[in-house]
C-alpha cells in the first residue's frame, strides 16, 4: 500500500525544471499514511523534496512518531534513496523505520535508514561533550 500511495504521490510533483518527479509515502506509528511529491522552484535552493514534504505535512497534522517510507522516482533500472538532506531530516524522528525504495513498475528493495546515514547525527548528539 505504502508504494502504491508513493506512486500516486509522484504524480502529484511540481518539477517543469528537473523533470524528475519523486513520491513519498510516511507510515505513521498509528497507522496513518501521508504522502509528499517535490515542489520545484526557479530559485533552485527553495526545492523541496518529496520526503520532506511528506514529513512536515504528519507533523502539522500533529504525527511525530513513523514506522515506514517508501520512496519512487522515474528511475527505472535502478533503486534510488532519499537525498542526504532527506535522510538527516527523517534521522531527526528516529533511526529504527522501514525505507522502501520503489521503481516505476512497483518493485521495491527494502532497507532501513540505519543503513542509508550510518554514523548519523542525530538529537541524541545535541548536549554531549
Amino acid at each position: 500500500m505504502l508504494v502504491l500511495k508513493c506512486q500516486q504521490a509522484r504524480t502529484m510533483a511540481y518539477c517543469p525544471y528537473s523533470k524528475f518527479p519523486v513520491g513519498a509515502a510516511l507510515l505513521t506509528a498509528d497507522g496513518a499514511i501521508i504522502t509528499g511529491c517535490n515542489v520545484e522552484n526557479a530559485s533552485f535552493g527553495l526545492t523541496v523534496c518529496a520526503e520532506r514534504t511528506a514529513i512536515q505535512r504528519a507533523v502539522a497534522e500533529g504525527h511525530r512518531h513513523f514506522t515506514a517510507i517508501a520512496v519512487t522516482c522515474d528511475v527505472e533500472d535502478s533503486f534510488v534513496g532519499p537525498c542526504g538532506a532527506c535522510r538527516q531530516v527523517l534521522m531527526e524522528f528516529g533511526s529504527e523505520w522501514v525505507v522502501y525504495l520503489s521503481k516505476p513498475d512497483g518493485s521495491y528493495k527494502e532497507t532501513t535508514l540505519n543503513e542509508l546515514l550510518p554514523y548519523a547525527f542525530s538529537p541524541a548528539h545535541l548536549g554531549k561533550k
